[in-house]
């Protein structure tokens, strides 16, 4: 039963994901990321061919086809409908039988059958605030086994508040020109005033309290962070 006090994930996803035209371009527009090292991690942690694993904000699915090719079951989360449509028609196009499509979000996806081996999340987190962000976490460990690895990439803010200007102004610096091959100055802006990155030292206690321990964390600048996480064992 949905709750009266719960908002609704898909005012959150960004109108542009819901925009076919948008959608179309955007593997380009994120520079094709290859998930292999995140396929490595996973592999070294012991998932193998007969593991699950629940990609949540999965978009068009850069992440989920590479690991339907190396794990049982994958199970592709996303809150926007041309997403997953976009991702369907991959599948097809793939011959992949073993990925899953459901339109949900972190606050609402209803795992069934067995706890995931694995969860991974990239670019998605952000788009809640830090009260759902913290629920969308304890919800996470409520799903995967003890000892399961978490897989996160986002944009996450390692840095002092008194840092911001300077921070953000050298973040701009790496803009491009042409929104068709990245994120433009305005993409960024647009980013700090409607979406919800967390402090590093906020986020990470998120992590923590939720049930992970913090294996590896890597930052690109002082902007974006991967986490490696596993899920406490008692």
């Amino acid at each position: 039963m949905k709750r009266p006090w719960m908002i609704d994930e898909l005012a959150y996803a960004g109108p542009e994901h819901l925009d076919p035209t948008f959608v179309a371009g955007y593997d380009t527009k994120q520079g094709h990321p290859s998930p292999a090292e995140d396929l490595e991690v996973f592999v070294a942690h012991g998932l193998d061919s007969s593991s699950i694993v629940v990609d949540l904000g999965a978009g068009t699915g850069q992440f989920a086809i590479e690991a339907a090719r190396r794990f049982a079951r994958v199970i592709a989360v996303d809150v926007s409908p041309v997403m997953l449509g976009l991702l369907g028609e991959k599948t097809a196009n793939e011959s992949l039988d073993n990925v899953e499509r459901i339109r949900a979000g972190f606050l609402t996806y209803r795992h069934s059958g067995s706890l995931a081996d694995g969860i991974y999340t990239r670019n998605a987190l952000h788009h809640l605030p830090d009260f759902w962000k913290a629920l969308a976490l304890d919800r996470m460990a409520s799903f995967i086994k003890p000892g399961g690895l978490l897989r996160i990439h986002d944009l996450v803010y390692d840095f002092l508040p008194s840092d911001t200007d300077q921070v953000f102004d050298r973040w701009f610096d790496c803009a491009v020109i042409d929104s068709a091959h990245g994120y433009t100055t305005q993409d960024f802006i647009e980013h700090i005033r409607t979406e919800h990155s967390t402090f590093r030292w906020l986020f990470e206690s998120m992590l923590t309290r939720a049930g992970f321990d913090i294996v590896d964390v890597a930052f690109r600048g002082s902007t974006y962070g991967s986490y490696t996480c596993t899920r406490h064992v008692a």
